[in-house]
This record gives structure tokens, sequence and C-alpha cells, in this order.
């Protein structure tokens, strides 16, 4: 039964039943029971009388999980073993291989093991492809085969992998792996502490403070906290974090909602560590939620400069909703809005392009911050200082998606040896490999422009004549032409993203944090923006 029956079949009347948990059974209540019969009805039939044998939990995981697709993507069904991922989420800690693992279609690749867990010790290097795990071949799994790696402290699970083509072995005996909030922190300068915040799970404001503290013992008179690649969390956590920043009773964010109790203000409960200390906020495109909370709430306050690019946009919050059997619904409940009334949210999911895709808001709305400075809704967090490295685009994300850059570095890492993090280096030469590396990988993306130029070559009928359609051909050639260019335009900003993915396989995170402080442009930015106090405080003026 394919995906398309599904969703045209199902997913409909199981819309009417989600329905229900959100309206409360308001005046339509007559037409939601209707609908709910129609379902019964239609699922009993279906499952009794289609051609081949079918299974009923899975064809309503799909049925659910699909309808959902259609609101939003953070709307989701969790399953039993989904709430249970929920809570290690939020709660920073897990057993298992301790490694990022990720699925590719029919692939399951490590992308990073966490040095000194049971994948590292193992062996297991990022790039490794696993086909097996025990008796199971990842082909053959139609879950995510990644779950299969999880288990209690001290069981052994027996992986095949395959590793530049040769297949290998090992056993590797799980334990608890523990998911910092603050991964890294360190004295940038003889002044500036500088603290990575990568997620904000339950630790988070804890962890903040702690390395606050010891920064400020080791002579930190400013401070750097680095939100980039943050996707966010819980947003208890975020305001906890704002606080460590601002003063008791300040607005952070306000929730907005149909449903009248989710309509709330959330402000700060406690006295800060440091409301003076200059700070300055690193953010890029894949810092969002609560990452943008913090950001939003710290800029709109005038209590810290935001540098670096826009972030990702996400201005929804999610709330879990118990079901039976132990299922929840992670719903999209309300918009947050920062302290100056904006919403950072960048795609509309309620009003889609012929393709289906979001649309993203191009007509932004401007606000005022404490000082007067003006900022904008709409578009993720804007940085007060841009910085050209930390950019994206859709050659980027393009290299990204194909795993171009994910796998020149694996095949760098097996040819090329450092004995030091001070030794790495990263030269013309080699960025010249990589392009010829990415033309011979055939990643492939369209610009918003070929999608027009095309609409119009594949129209059944045209007013413009076949000299007009030629000229769109000619010029959809010399797009696909500049888009090799474009790996010489951006080379600063892939050669960024090539080289924190290779310091990573040689030095592992630790060591890209190390480098970072030495190397990275935002950093570097803004150790040199908090060390000339009169520009630092015109920004803000």
């Amino acid at each position: 039964m394919n995906r398309l029956f599904k969703r045209r079949l199902l997913i409909p009347v199981f819309a009417v039943v989600f329905l229900v948990v959100g309206s409360g059974f308001k005046s339509d209540f007559f037409e939601i029971a209707k609908q709910i019969e129609i379902f019964t009805t239609l699922f009993k039939e279906l499952n009794m009388n289609y051609v081949d044998e079918t299974n009923p939990a899975e064809l309503m995981d799909s049925a659910i999980k699909n309808m959902l697709d259609e609101l939003d993507p953070y709307t989701k069904f969790l399953n039993e073993q989904d709430v249970e991922d929920y809570k290690i989420s939020n709660a920073g800690e897990y057993s298992g291989i301790g490694a990022l693992v990720r699925s590719y279609d029919d692939k399951l690749l490590i992308v990073e093991p966490y040095q000194d867990y049971p994948a590292d010790k193992a062996g297991l290097k990022a790039g490794d492809e696993i086909i097996q795990i025990g008796d199971i071949k990842v082909s053959d799994f139609n879950d995510n085969a990644s779950e299969l790696l999880k288990g209690t402290n001290g069981t052994e699970v027996e992986v095949t992998y395959q590793r530049l083509g040769e297949t290998k072995k090992t056993i590797i005996k799980r334990e608890g792996v523990e998911v910092d909030a603050v991964p890294y922190y360190s004295m940038a300068d003889d002044k500036t502490g500088y603290i990575v915040l990568s997620r904000f799970n339950r630790k988070a404001s804890g962890q903040t403070k702690a390395a606050i503290l010891d920064l400020k013992g080791r002579g930190a008179e400013h401070l750097i906290l680095d939100l980039r690649g943050n996707p966010g969390g819980l947003l208890s956590e975020a305001i906890n974090v704002t606080n460590l920043f601002v003063p008791k009773g300040e607005l952070i964010v306000t929730t907005k909602s149909k449903v009248k109790k989710f309509n709330q203000q959330y402000t700060t409960k406690n006295q800060p560590i440091d409301a003076e200390i200059p700070l300055v906020v690193l953010i890029n495109g894949s810092s969002a939620s609560a990452s943008e909370i913090v950001s939003g709430g710290l800029q709109d306050l005038d209590r810290a400069v935001v540098m670096g690019a826009r972030s990702f946009g996400k201005g929804l919050v999610q709330r879990p909703l118990k079901l039976t059997y132990g299922t929840q619904l992670k719903v999209t409940i309300s918009r947050y809005y920062t302290p100056s009334g904006r919403c950072i949210q960048s795609l509309d999911y309620w009003n889609r392009d012929e393709e289906g895709n979001a649309v993203r808001n191009t007509k932004f709305n401007q606000f005022k911050t404490r000082n007067g400075r003006i900022v904008e809704d709409g578009g993720g967090v804007m940085p007060d200082v841009e910085i050209a490295s930390l950019k994206t685009n859709d050659l980027i994300k393009a290299l990204d998606r194909n795993r171009v850059i994910f796998d020149f570095a694996t095949d760098f890492f097996y040819k090329n040896d450092f004995g030091a993090v001070s030794d790495f280096n990263f030269s013309d030469t080699d960025y010249t490999a990589f392009k010829g590396f990415a033309q011979k990988a055939d990643f492939t993306f369209k610009t918003d422009t070929e999608k027009l130029l095309e609409e119009q070559l594949n129209a059944d009928e045209t007013l413009l004549g076949s000299e007009v359609q030629n000229s769109y051909k000619d010029l959809l050639l010399t797009i696909n032409k500049g888009k090799i260019s474009a790996l010489d335009t951006y080379k600063k900003e892939i050669s960024k993203k090539l080289t924190d993915e290779l310091v990573k396989r040689y030095f592992y995170r630790r060591g890209l944090y190390d480098y970072s402080l030495k190397h990275d442009e935002g950093i570097l930015t803004a150790v040199s923006l908090l060390n000339d106090s009169s520009k630092y405080a015109n920004i803000l003026k």
C-alpha cells in the first residue's frame, strides 16, 4: 500500500480525530463525531477486506505521522519509543554507544563518535557505514535502525560496518552517555571568557552558571556566549539562561495561542549572576527556538551585542500532550514573542506554494529595543554585527544535504595526518581538491531563478515563442556553470565548514573548540569588540 494512498484516504478523516483534542469538542461536536464514526468503519473494513495482509499498528502510525506532516514539522506523534527519546533529549543522559548516528535512506552512518565513549573505544570513525547490528541488517529494518544501538549499561552489541569499501566487525559495550549543555568553556584571552552552549536540556542554566563563575574567577571581564548550531530545547531553560544576565522581573518571552491557557508571559524569577558584564552572543543559521529566545531577548533588552548570521527563525512553541497507551502528541500550541513584541518565525506553514512548501516571510515589521534600536520580526534574529563566513546559502545547504563536505572529509582524513591541533592546516591546494571532489559528486540544487525558468519551459503553451524558449535554455546552462564558479565565490564560508568537520575528525570536538579559539572569525571578532568598550557601547545605543 503506497504512501499516496494512505495520505489521500486516511489523512482527511484522521485529521478530524486529532482536532478533537485541540478543539475540546466545541460547537462542531456533531461533525467531529460523524467523522470519527466514518473513520472507525473505514479502518475496520480496510483491514478486514484489503487484498493483502495489513499491519493495523503500522498503518495507523503512518497515517497519523503523514497527517501531521500537513501542519508543521514540529507537531509530531510520539509512540512509546519516541516518548522515551524525548525524555532522554531533555534529561541530557542516556545509555548507548556514545556517537552521533544518522540515517540516510537505507544507510546508517557514524557522523561523530564522542571521545572516550564506547563507539570511540571500539574504533568506529566518522564516515563508517553500519550495515548490520547484531543479526539485523540495516537495509531490512523499517524503522530507525539507530534505536538498536541503545540499550542497558554493560550490555554488548556486535556491529558490522564498512570503511573505505572494507567490511569490519566490532563489539561495543554500551554505557551511560552524558550530554552536556555546555561541552566547553575557556578564556579566549586574558579578559574574555568563552562559553559554548550547545543545547537547552535540563542542564543548560546550571552548567552555564557554573562556567560564568569559573571564568570570572580566572579574571574574565567580558563574556562570549556561543549559541551557533544550538537547535533549542526547553523554554524554561532559555528563560533561566537569560536570567543569568538580566535582573529579576524582566519579561523575556510572551506566548500567544488560540487556547487561552497557553497565553502566558514569562519573566525572570532570580537575581542574575552578573547584569553588567559586557556580553556578545554568537548565532548562525542553525541557532533555533530557545537559542532565539535567549539571543532575541538579550538583544531587545540591549543587554548583549548579537553577532554572526541570521538565526533559523523558529518562533513556534510545542507542548507534549498525553494520549493513550503511553503515546503523546507533541503539538504546536502557540507562537512566542520577544520582549519588544516580535515573532521571529520565518516560515509560514499555513500558506504554502504550489509545490506544498512553506512560504518564507518577506515582509518584516519593525520594533524597537529598550534603547530605541530598530529590530525586525519574521525572519529569525538578525545580528547587530554580521560575519560573512558564518552565513549560509542554497549552495552550502546543498553541499551539506548531499554529504559532499562530509564525504570529502572522510576521504581527506585517511589520506592526511596531523600530530596536534596546532599543526592542522587546510591549504588552497586542499580546497582545489575539494572543488574537484564536489564536481565529481554531481550534487544538485535549484535556485529560485531556475525554478521560475523551468516552470516557463515546461508550460504546455507559451506566448513567448521558440526563440525566447531557447534563450531560457541558454540561461539555465549559464546558471549551472555559475554554480561551479560559486565554489570560488563562497570559498571562505565553505572552507570554514570543511575545517570544522576535519578538525573534529582528527581531534574530536574538544580539539575543534581549542582550534576555534585561535582561528574562528566569529570568536576573534567578538574578542576584538569586547576589548573596545566604546565601540561595544555605541552598538547598543
